[in-house]
């Protein structure tokens, strides 16, 4: 039988060492096409390239794999592998990272990393996007292997709900080993944001984005509690964002 066919992104960069460890690990599943960032393309959501020129060249980067990198953003890769590199040919699965940092609770909304999960969900690909919460270059993805392996054999083997992508979170390397998998809903939690505003040689003003993560959520079934009690969190994520249970409301007490 033919292997299946799984295609690799991130938004780390077709050069960074998680999406190496990926392509390791697909490689023992399938046969790999990768089309990733030609740099780092972190936070920057599902934006895609309109306005500008698209770039696209492969190169000899990952012996297992057939690799392209690509000038857009992480969805902008999904898109060109469906329609310029894959062509005909229907990915069995789509995956991307591992990501350098974590993606759980609202950072699923900025993450470059999940919105090629999401893209390969938008395109009808069971898709799933990983990310380890180390964000160090040289992070220690050694522990995370047999669970990234697992559950993309499981997608493989047994389908996904259709019109969802995984989001998949791993602890840091710890003294204990990972407790195990759980199920998760994403956490109601969020940037408290500030604006340091410096100043340049010239004494003009510039602003850097920083701040405090802030976990408003007590439960024990969310991402953040996962990933804090050494689990690794796996959340169903949708890309219809229609807030259903408002309909109701806006209909019955608004004079619309």
């Amino acid at each position: 039988m033919a292997k299946p066919l799984i295609l690799v992104s991130n938004d780390d960069g077709i050069t960074s060492y998680g999406i190496r460890i990926l392509v390791e690990i697909m490689s023992e599943l399938g046969e790999v096409v990768v089309v990733a960032p030609d740099s780092p393309q972190s936070g920057m959501g599902h934006a895609i390239t309109i306005g500008n020129t698209l770039r696209l060249d492969e190169v000899d980067i990952f012996k297992v794999a057939r690799s392209y990198k690509c000038s857009g953003t992480p969805a902008d890769c999904v898109k060109l592998a469906k329609h310029r590199v894959l062509k005909d040919k229907k990915p069995d699965l789509v995956v991307s990272g591992i990501n350098h940092g974590a993606n759980t609770s609202i950072s699923v909304l900025y993450s470059g990393t999940m919105s090629a999960a999401i893209e390969g969900a938008i395109e009808d690909m069971p898709s799933i996007g990983f990310s380890l919460c180390d964000y160090s270059s040289k992070a220690d993805f050694s522990h995370i292997r047999e669970f990234v392996y697992k559950i993309a054999s499981e997608a493989l083997e047994k389908g996904m709900p259709k019109n969802t992508a995984l989001n998949v979170n791993f602890p840091p390397k710890r003294n204990e080993k990972i407790r195990g998998i759980k199920i998760c809903r994403q956490a109601r939690a969020r940037w408290q944001e500030e604006f340091d505003e410096r100043f340049d040689p010239y004494g003009r003003s510039y602003f850097w984005l920083a701040g405090n993560f802030v976990n408003f959520d007590k439960g024990e079934d969310n991402d953040e509690w996962a990933i804090a009690n050494n689990y690794v969190s796996v959340v169903p994520c949708q890309f219809d964002m229609t807030a259903h249970h408002a309909i109701g409301q806006l209909n019955n007490d608004w004079d619309l």
